[in-house]
Parts: C-alpha cells; structure tokens; sequence
C-alpha cells in the first residue's frame, strides 16, 4: 500500500486511468468486431456505413495514443479491403 499522500494519489489516479483505458480499448475491439460482423453478413451497404463509424472510433482511440496510430491504420486497411471486396464482385457482375 502506499505510504505518502502522495503516492495515494497517484495509486487512486492510476486506477481512474486504467478504468478509462479499459473502457476505450473495448470500445475499440466492439468497432472492429461490428464491421466484421457486418461483412460477414454480405450487406455492402451497411458494411460501408460500420466501417466509417469504426474507423472514426480507431482514430480517436490513436489520437489518445491508446493504441499506436500505424496499428490502428492497419486495422482501418484491412477492414477497408474487406469492405471493398464486398462491393467489387457486385461491380463485376453487373458489367
């Protein structure tokens, strides 16, 4: 246990930190999962319109330097691919 003031208050700081932090990186690990979800259930449409929400959310997320910000542009590229992929056999086919 801390034993100066002011290592209480760093202890007790610590702690709302981690709680915050915690609460983002879920955050960040639902936005993934829901663009995924939706390319997995083949809308196109709905994917495109997760994804920007999602991708907002990865750039706040690095901007607080959460995650590092090359990670969180990863992450937007694939799922951005993934999304794109959804819409390009739709293209073919229409041609």
């Amino acid at each position: 246990m801390a034993n100066s003031a002011q290592a209480r208050k760093r202890a007790r700081q610590a702690a709302k930190a981690n709680s915050h932090n915690s609460a983002l990186r879920s955050k960040l690990r639902t936005a993934i999962k829901a663009v995924r979800k939706a390319i997995a259930a083949g809308d196109a449409s709905k994917a495109n319109e997760v994804f920007k929400q999602s991708s907002k959310t990865l750039d706040i997320i690095a901007d607080k330097k959460l995650v590092h910000k090359n990670k969180a542009a990863r992450h937007k590229s694939r799922l951005a691919a993934a999304v794109k992929s959804l819409s390009v056999p739709a293209a073919v086919a229409a041609e």
